[in-house]
């Protein structure tokens, strides 16, 4: 087959994928109501919701941006500012994860649509994000109300907060505001090496001390405190090429994107889909989590717009492609001809395997709304509707 059959085919492939996904928006919309979907049951479609949204609702919101820029439908980019404006109670929450909601849900209509409501709505966010920065400790916390803050403490920080800096760097910019600016830096430059290890490996989560000196890194998610959750590697990966593409003067950010990029790309499996965690030892008779690889591809597709090498460009474009290609495939319903199942259900995600997980938060082999927004994300990518260091 010919190089433009085979874009064609591909081509096909994404717009198939895409179709799927908007009809279980629709279908998730029936379901869930005023409420956001958290993560469902992937055999029956019934989903464990959130009435104020938590930290993933805003993945829910950020679908419909994606699916209002692809279609044109206004319906869509309606769905999407009244579910932006219902995240309104995470602005106050004393989370640094409440930079998930506030970026994807509300953050992400100005990007794509200036919408104003939206903006404002997430620059409130930002400066509420702002006022937890802890100058001694050079990074914004977890917090008190973090997802996990109940177990393990509020001097805590983790690679998943990372993701507060791209959004204060966007909401530095937009209202030229240099000491948010600032923040957003300082948490990048602690969290980045921080949490990268020699390997170029991301372990999740640390401790510090009052003055801000490590006392001891840790995985709280994963298989053991020394193995390297997927879902830690992933946002790594991504967060770091974020904060770069937001503060290009910083190579060093993306010397570790790619760095973890090529971590990611030696240990993942052939079939280009991750275990829940890389160091498991029943693998491969353990859950696979992909959700993680959704992230990843995501930060694969940035990566191949952000590094200036030709030959890298191309080598994370090709790892992506054939990693969202595996994805949808095997694992957005129907799968084969004898699936059955309603179609766009990602399958296999596995969010939270601790035994102390919050009660709503402990599912695995589930469907996951944050892997589907990446995987939505990197499809409209790959079909040429958004560009991906947009977002």
């Amino acid at each position: 087959m010919s190089d433009s059959n085979n874009k064609s085919a591909s081509m096909q492939m994404w717009t198939d994928a895409i179709g799927r996904m908007l009809e279980r928006i629709e279908d998730t919309r029936k379901r869930v109501g005023n409420e956001y979907p958290h993560w469902a049951n992937p055999e029956t479609g019934t989903w464990t919701t959130t009435v104020d949204g938590d930290w993933t609702g805003g993945f829910w919101a950020g679908m419909h941006w994606l699916a209002a820029k692809h279609t044109g439908n206004d319906h869509y980019h309606a769905q999407a500012a009244a579910l932006a404006q219902g995240l309104k109670n995470r602005v106050g929450v004393d989370t640094v994860f409440k930079s998930f909601p506030l970026y994807y849900g509300a953050a992400l209509g100005s990007i794509l649509y200036e919408d104003k409501s939206a903006k404002d709505l997430a620059l409130s966010g930002a400066r509420s994000l702002t006022s937890m920065y802890n100058p001694a400790l050079a990074l914004i916390p977890l917090g008190s109300q973090a997802e996990e803050g109940g177990h393990i403490g509020n001097i805590e920080t983790s690679i998943d907060s990372l993701q507060a800096a791209p959004f204060l760097f966007w909401a530095a910019r937009v209202s030229a505001d240099d000491r948010m600016r600032a923040i957003a830096y300082r948490h990048a430059a602690t969290i980045i090496p921080l949490h990268q290890r020699g390997d170029d490996s991301f372990i999740q989560s640390s401790t510090l001390d009052e003055k801000g000196k490590l006392v001891r890194h840790y995985t709280h998610k994963g298989y053991s405190a020394t193995s390297t959750w997927g879902r830690a590697q992933a946002w790594g990966i991504l967060f770091s090429t974020m904060s770069y593409l937001a503060a290009p003067k910083e190579s060093s950010w993306l010397h570790a994107a790619q760095r973890g990029a090529q971590w990611w790309i030696v240990h993942v499996p052939k079939d280009h889909v991750a275990f829940w965690d890389f160091d498991d030892p029943a693998i491969p008779n353990t859950e696979r989590d992909t959700a993680a690889t959704a992230i990843a591809s995501s930060a694969l597709l940035k990566l191949s717009r952000a590094v200036q090498d030709p030959a890298s460009r191309s080598r994370y474009q090709r790892v992506a492609e054939s990693t969202i290609t595996a994805l949808v495939r095997n694992y957005l319903t129907p799968t084969s001809a004898q699936d059955k199942r309603i179609p766009g259900i990602f399958t296999e995600s596995c969010f939270n395997k601790r035994p102390d997980a919050r009660p709503h938060d402990a599912a695995n082999k589930c469907e996951f709304i944050v892997g589907d927004y990446y995987l939505l994300e990197c499809l409209l990518v790959l079909a040429g509707d958004v560009d991906p260091v947009a977002l």
